[in-house]
């Protein structure tokens, strides 16, 4: 407790931390404000009992922090721009003149932002027509205005609030506390906390309580297991190269390179949410074709998704590759192993240079491999709970549980680090 109340009084003594930290929640404020900005034309209460029947959209609007629920300027999130990103990085690996942008530097990784800000664009109109054509199909009237020009105005209003969104999320990432994108959603999941544990003291009976226990022995499994994970590393020895300076030695110095077990952070987990969502979300617009066999084949992918085992085994098949995938887009053993013969440092036992690269990428992938399948593990740990309760809100609080405490470790780390930071300074 002392050793906490320290570090509250160093960051409050810290003028530029302080700051960057009251900016942040700002913009966060300013994020929750906009969610409660309603588009005119819609009739909430038909919109909320639509939701709560539909297990896609509810877990959507989960995510959102209750934007879609409750038709707000923002309702998309930043949905879109996660689906530009994964968008661009598949692109990076494939086409060879934007895997050489992106090794460019800082320049190149501009250049490949900007390009996923301009792709977010017709993908959150896309997004939004299709939101709009999905709930023109709900069985209560929603949407009062159906015209063209009603419905082109909407898909302008939460483009516009998406791009905005992304804007709050770039001012975050600047100011190097937390990423931005994940710190949205984090105060997303985190906004609707209050209600969901409103709902189930409402709803609550004795008939529950083993489930609720359940629950919570679930959720310090989770906890403890995110906070081992994001904390676990595989320590790289290091040797510095000895070498004759104003006539003196310097250098031969032992250090270590840190290999997170967990690189990608929380991002697998939201990558693999958007990517499992997406076909369901498609199959909703072919549910009311004129073509008998369209319609088969919608409910047929709809029913699929809807099946707990198909969803978990894709569930953990997309968390363990995006964990690789996204891995190999942040952290580069070529680059590594370059920048160390720069320095005149190199691995005790292995050559500098191409050797060194192959030696990292197989330490990379092997850390990776139990890194991926304890955090899969984790996400549909929820999943094979929702078997032996029944409750699907076991599901949806597993799955915040994870991406809450993951967003959290990386706001403490970052602020952890520019304290350390500051103190270099002072000395």
């Amino acid at each position: 407790m002392d050793t906490f109340l320290a570090k509250l009084k160093m960051i409050w003594q810290s003028k530029d931390l302080r700051n960057s930290i009251l900016f942040v929640i700002i913009m966060l404020v300013i994020f929750r404000a906009a969610a409660h900005v309603p588009i005119p034309g819609v009739n909430i209460a038909n919109l909320r009992a639509f939701f709560a029947s539909n297990q896609i959209f509810g877990l959507l609007n989960l995510f959102s922090g209750g934007t879609m629920e409750n038709f707000s300027v923002v309702m998309l999130g930043v949905a879109p721009y996660i689906t530009a990103s994964i968008i661009l990085q598949l692109l990076t690996m494939i086409v060879p003149r934007l895997e050489e942008i992106s090794k460019e530097g800082e320049m190149g990784q501009r250049k490949i932002n900007q390009w996923t800000r301009y792709l977010t664009v017709p993908l959150a109109m896309l997004q939004g027509y299709g939101t709009i054509t999905l709930l023109r199909q709900a069985s209560l009237p929603i949407i009062e205005d159906v015209s063209a020009w009603r419905i082109f105005v909407i898909m302008m209003t939460v483009t516009a609030g998406t791009m905005f969104l992304v804007w709050l999320g770039e001012l975050i990432s600047e100011k190097q506390i937390g990423n931005g994108i994940s710190l949205l959603i984090f105060a997303g999941i985190v906004a609707g906390l209050p209600s969901a544990l409103r709902n189930a003291f409402v709803t609550f009976d004795r008939s529950q309580v083993i489930n609720w226990a359940l629950f919570v022995v679930i959720a310090l499994i989770t906890i403890i297991g995110v906070v081992l994970l994001n904390e676990a590393q595989r320590k790289i020895p290091i040797s510095h190269a000895r070498r004759l300076e104003g006539g003196r030695m310097a250098g031969g110095a032992q250090t270590y390179l840190p290999l997170r077990v967990n690189m990608g952070g929380v991002i697998p987990i939201i990558f693999a949410i958007s990517v499992i969502l997406f076909p369901p979300m498609m199959a909703q617009f072919f549910v009311r074709a004129k073509s008998e066999w369209i319609i088969n084949v919608a409910n047929g992918v709809i029913r699929v998704f809807q099946d707990q085992l198909f969803y978990g085994i894709a569930y953990f098949v997309l968390v363990f590759g995006f964990t690789y995938f996204y891995t190999s887009v942040i952290f580069h053993p070529d680059q590594v192993a370059e920048n160390l013969q720069k320095q005149g440092a190199f691995i005790p036992g292995i050559r500098p240079g191409s050797e060194t690269s192959r030696y990292l990428g197989h330490i990379t992938n092997r850390i990776l491999l139990f890194g991926g399948l304890f955090l899969a593990a984790i996400a549909i740990l929820p999943l094979l709970l929702q078997q032996f309760t029944g409750s699907q809100s076991l599901v949806i609080g597993g799955t915040s549980i994870l991406i809450v405490v993951s967003v959290a470790i990386e706001i403490a780390k970052q602020i952890e680090a520019q304290l350390t930071m500051r103190e270099y300074e002072r000395l």
